[in-house]
């Protein structure tokens, strides 16, 4: 099927559509952050190919009429269902490995019997705690946020939920410690009086990572603010006095939804199409 693609420029978007012989559009792609949007089902796959070429030829023209010193922002490619990470579920990377590795009915009944704790245990309690946090994060929808879960990194690492919206970005973390004391200091968190545990420097660390990837394809700053969330816990002391990681129960995320003023609806925009797309974090 031959489309034919025309580029649209007016209230600050910039899009290619595919068109019909008859005129009737069928899809359109976004220049700036190159997601494509299918219109009608039976065309999808001509839409897909003929707008990822003409993305490529406009990416291609502006990298060659670029002065050579200057400096050429990374493109993503553009945005496939198996690259789109919105489509994630609360606790995925989780649920895969308990899917590929988890134990087989042996291996749980005799776990059982023999009161044996496995790593199976703390995947699923860790599964349990993400899916409670992304409930409540998920509520926060209607006062203009969006959510993305479960977003792998290299080295085995994961961020639970990213948040973004009017106030910012915040990198999630979430700890499920059933009904147990927890206490907050400025560098480090104690469960039921055990070892310290390096939670906040963690935190802290992540949320730079998730900065250095999402501004790296946007050309404005986007601040990240690193958040701990502790899921059933029976108590939570936090006693610090220069932490810089916001600390909540699983029902006090909900604090997040008024805060505005830091990234524009078109920022806001941007940074979720950065994101939700895999590619972003190949090198995070």
């Amino acid at each position: 099927m031959e489309l034919h693609v025309t580029r649209w420029k007016r209230y600050g978007h910039d899009r290619l559509y595919a068109s019909l012989p008859d005129g009737t559009a069928v899809g359109w792609a976004d220049v700036t952050t190159g997601d494509i949007t299918v219109l009608r089902a039976e065309y999808r796959d001509d839409v897909i190919a003929v707008l990822t070429q003409h993305l490529q030829n406009l990416a291609e023209r502006v990298l060659t009429n670029r002065a050579p010193e200057a400096h050429a922002r990374p493109m993503l490619p553009s945005l496939t269902p198996a690259d789109d990470l919105a489509v994630n579920l609360p606790g995925q990377s989780l649920r895969d490995l308990l899917a590929e590795s988890g134990p087989g009915l042996m291996e749980r009944v005799v776990s059982r019997l023999l009161r044996r704790p496995t790593d199976w245990d703390s995947w699923r309690k860790g599964l349990a705690g993400e899916r409670r946090v992304g409930a409540e994060l998920s509520r926060l929808g209607r006062h203009g946020w969006r959510v993305l879960h479960s977003i792998s990194l290299v080295n085995k690492v994961d961020i639970d939920h990213l948040l973004i919206g009017p106030g910012g970005v915040f990198s999630i973390n979430t700890k499920h410690h059933h009904k147990k004391a927890v206490w907050v200091g400025d560098d480090s968190v104690i469960v039921d009086h055990g070892k310290p545990a390096p939670y906040a420097r963690k935190s802290r660390a992540e949320a730079k990572r998730v900065g250095r990837v999402l501004e790296r394809y946007c050309d404005f700053p986007v601040p990240v603010e690193p958040v701990l969330v502790f899921v059933g816990v029976s108590e939570l002391k936090v006693v610090a006095t220069q932490l810089d990681v916001r600390v909540y129960q699983e029902r006090q995320v909900a604090a997040l939804a008024p805060l505005t003023g830091v990234l524009t609806e078109e920022q806001a925009e941007r940074v979720y199409s950065v994101a939700r797309h895999r590619h972003a974090w190949n090198q995070a």
